[in-house]
């Protein structure tokens, strides 16, 4: 059984997704141990305590400096004892140790077709403004794990979306969750708790 811990900073649409898909079977072999969010009125962290998960708020604000807040996070993490950790919309940067403790454990979802409007500053509805201001009429999401940058570790998964003329941030996000998010980041798990997925060089093996 794959234990997976999520950690949220808003409303936990893919956290929700990711219920779905677990009560429903279309993610197998999987738990969810705990929740974590920076924001102590995510209603991320509602969802959880709904459907009887562990959920607590860890904030860098609650501590004097990073490092402390840092070790406490780690700290908390490795309580849960994860297989898995999957970042679902969490707006903190993840401490280093925690990387190399987790390598290829850890996982995120961006709203957008990486390379492409990602990196530091991109997230929310930032992308999405981007990608209108840009002009593109195809974006995405994308599953991938998280190395030392951002955005930058190796891609599991990816689905786009077609960009229409009345777009406005608001509804392209809203259909980039709809039609790739909740799709892409239940299947990546599924794939990761069945062991059919491996990092190779840096880029994803399917098994």
């Amino acid at each position: 059984m794959l234990r997976i811990l999520v950690c949220v900073s808003g409303g936990g649409t893919n956290l929700q997704a990711v219920m779905d898909a677990i009560r429903d079977g279309r993610i197998t072999n999987t738990e969810i141990v705990g929740v974590i969010s920076n924001n102590k009125n995510a209603y991320a962290l509602t969802r959880a305590g709904q459907s009887g998960i562990d959920a607590v708020c860890l904030s860098p604000r609650d501590f004097p400096d990073r490092a402390a807040f840092n070790q406490a996070f780690l700290d908390k993490v490795d309580s849960y004892s994860p297989d898995l950790i999957v970042l679902a919309g969490f707006l903190v940067t993840i401490p280093a140790a925690m990387i190399e403790n987790y390598r290829n454990r850890i996982i995120n979802i961006h709203p957008s077709l990486i390379p492409s409007f990602c990196g530091v500053g991109f997230y929310g509805l930032k992308v999405h403004e981007a990608a209108l201001a840009r002009g593109v009429k195809v974006t995405g999401a994308t599953v991938h794990f998280v190395d030392e940058g951002t955005d930058t570790g190796p891609i599991l998964l990816q689905k786009s979306v077609e960009v229409q003329e009345d777009d406005t941030p608001e509804s392209l996000q809203l259909r980039v969750m709809e039609e790739a998010e909740w799709q892409i980041l239940p299947r990546a798990i599924d794939l990761i708790a069945n062991g059919k997925v491996s990092v190779t060089d840096g880029k994803v093996r399917y098994k």
